[in-house]
């Protein structure tokens, strides 16, 4: 328990919730009137029954947020929590900077803790940006000398020096997150937990921001909690991930193996297939259906694998200038790579009936994230274009090494890759 900053036993969280009573003509309007007689009511049954047990009425429902959730955290370590919406990520962190209490389990905190849960957390709209600084360090327990001596680098990293005497209430979201993040990063807290605000930022800040996390986790040894969907940020700041559902620890430990599993229960069974078929009203020549084979199955493929990529085409009318591509797009619909069929002895140029046609890659290096296939089948001879089909078989890029992360790479043109091996069936 030495190097233990944080140790979380049996933790749980409920919520009551309350529903309003459904008329099937309308809904109940409650006056005031109504509001009296119920207080009145529930004072005169404590008057009368004040020992007798609380029990729910048809109303109210109670939802545990938290249920059961035990882990611990050494000092030093950068620790990733992810998990749908609605999975207990933002109550568990609510819970740990003491801003709601628990209502089972228990928690040991070493350390002063910073938290950046909100956009304006710990901000008075009224005050500047200057007066907030002294105000957020007072509350994470720092002298007026300890934050003067500081007060520099966190105005350069914010890069809102010429907004420092503005009050706050003027500044945009993104500024809010700056200034707000670079006070809690700079302050010197020995734990320091961050939601998902940070996505408010620019790209640029965002990196910047994941660079002065790992830095503080690795150079100044304290420790990271860090909440984010965005599972690039998540695999290059954290080695260990707490994957939450339905208010439970799923899985804690390799990130790798954590994303995975949470990309694999977001995705719904269609997506999981890596599959496209065709409608069966079809003629002529086009594409069958396509598949993606990736190496774990279920629409995940892990960063540097083999994958092998599946085409059934339906020729009806064969033409010695039919041709076949390809193309990996990534979410914001950008051209990643192209692979071409340029078989001149194929046998759908020669006969009609159903062709298969298999590219296997031996490494495929993407960037994590989402893809889909855009094909097209065409005869050039004549320029005429048979099918075009888009955001067809989408899968995701996942790691599972992530050390070498530094060496992914991602055309930012549209690239044709030699090592392609194509076969046709």
């Amino acid at each position: 328990m030495s190097n233990t900053v944080i140790h979380v036993d049996n933790l749980g969280k409920k919520y009551v919730l309350s529903h309003q009573q459904e008329n099937s003509v309308y809904h109940r309007y409650k006056a005031l009137r109504d509001v009296i007689a119920d207080g009145a009511k529930s004072l005169t049954q404590k008057i009368i029954k004040p020992a007798a047990k609380k029990v729910l009425d048809s109303q109210t429902e109670e939802f545990w947020a938290l249920n059961d959730v035990s882990f611990e955290i050494k000092q030093g370590e950068a620790i990733g929590v992810i998990g749908r919406n609605g999975a207990g990520k933002s109550t568990l962190l609510k819970v740990l900077s003491r801003i709601t209490e628990p209502t089972t389990g228990r928690i040991a905190i070493k350390g002063r803790v910073a938290s950046l849960l909100e956009v304006g957390t710990g901000f008075h709209a009224e005050l500047t940006g200057r007066e907030n600084i002294y105000l957020n360090g007072s509350v994470l327990g720092m002298s007026k000398v300890e934050i003067r001596k500081k007060f520099d680098e966190i105005v350069a990293f914010a890069e809102v020096e010429k907004f420092l005497d503005t009050p706050v209430k003027r500044y945009s979201s993104g500024m809010y997150v700056r200034l707000a993040f670079s006070v809690a990063a700079h302050l010197e807290p020995e734990i320091l937990i961050v939601d998902e605000v940070l996505a408010v930022g620019d790209s640029a800040f965002q990196k910047k921001c994941l660079g002065k996390m790992g830095d503080v986790a690795t150079k100044e040894g304290r420790t990271i909690l860090f909440v984010s969907h965005s599972m690039q940020a998540i695999a290059q700041l954290t080695k260990r991930c707490i994957l939450l559902s339905k208010g439970k620890v799923e899985f804690d430990g390799n990130t790798g193996k954590a994303v995975q599993l949470y990309l694999a229960g977001n995705q719904d069974e269609a997506l999981r297939s890596a599959y496209y078929q065709a409608p069966t009203s079809k003629s002529g020549n086009y594409v069958a259906w396509a598949k993606v084979h990736t190496s774990e199955g279920q629409g995940i493929h892990c960063w540097g694998k083999p994958i092998t990529f599946e085409f059934a085409i339906q020729v009806a009318q064969p033409h010695e200038s039919l041709w076949f591509s390809f193309q990996i797009v990534n979410a914001l619909e950008q051209p990643i790579c192209i692979f071409w069929f340029y078989e001149p002895q194929a046998p759908f140029r020669r006969e009609s009936g159903t062709f298969i046609i298999r590219c296997e890659i031996p490494k495929l290096r993407l960037y994590m994230g989402s893809y889909t296939l855009t094909t097209w089948f065409s005869e050039r001879r004549s320029e005429t274009l048979l099918e075009n089909l888009r955001d067809i078989c989408e899968f995701e890029v996942s790691m599972h090494d992530f050390e070498r992360a530094e060496y992914q790479w991602q055309a930012n043109e549209c690239t044709y890759l030699e090592d392609a091996i194509w076969k046709t069936i």
